[in-house]
């Protein structure tokens, strides 16, 4: 991903941060000599050996996982909050543009074996449900629900580079506050958490 040096983000313990808020994210390799993509949740974890890792699991019945290898990366994109930004709130002409937030991971996929794909289902399941009005968990559903764990592969992947981009209007510091309240005053949820970003140090 091209970064631009006042947009790239390198404080580790935010960018854990945000891809936990944002962990619906995009998993892309090749397949058959084609990118191939599947949305679906990419949970950060630590493995056995203290190193962070994504954890997910995608259908048997998508050929991705096919292509998996210890020894080919694989790239994962989770994407935050955008908004346009018109040049209108500049004080000199200007060309409008995109103000967003998005991090790339690479590493290299290991696939899992069913118990630790079961044990991963659990730990997604009970995060998700926190909060809601009637929480479901696994420890209650029959063994013929949970036999559907066979219909998916899981995997873990070992984070071996991370590329975070914050657009948040760095390079207009005379602009800045002007853009920060038109984005807070407007009604969409993107422009209003971009603009809470920008408000951050």
């Amino acid at each position: 991903m091209y970064i631009p040096e006042h947009n790239k983000k390198e404080n580790w313990d935010e960018i854990k941060d945000f891809i936990r808020q944002n962990s619906f994210g995009i998993l892309i390799n090749r397949y058959k000599d084609k990118p191939w993509a599947t949305h679906i949740p990419l949970e950060l974890e630590v493995n056995e050996h203290g190193k962070d890792i994504l954890v997910g699991h995608i259908a048997k019945a998508n050929p991705q996982w096919k292509t998996f290898s210890e020894d080919k990366e694989v790239l994962c994109i989770f994407n935050g909050p955008h908004a346009y930004v018109s040049s209108s709130w500049y004080k000199e002409e200007e060309v409008p543009t995109w103000n967003y937030i998005a991090v790339h991971i690479y590493g290299k996929p290991k696939i899992l074996d069913e118990a630790m794909v079961m044990a991963s289902l659990h730990r997604l399941v009970d995060k998700y449900e926190q909060g809601s009005k009637n929480p479901i968990s696994l420890q209650n559903m029959s063994p013929k629900t949970l036999r559907q764990v066979k219909g998916v592969v899981g995997f873990q992947i070992e984070i071996s580079e991370i590329q975070a981009k914050y657009k948040l209007s760095q390079n207009r510091e005379n602009d800045h506050d002007r853009i920060t309240k038109e984005l807070g005053e407007r009604q969409d949820a993107g422009s209003k958490a971009i603009s809470e970003h920008m408000k951050k140090p």
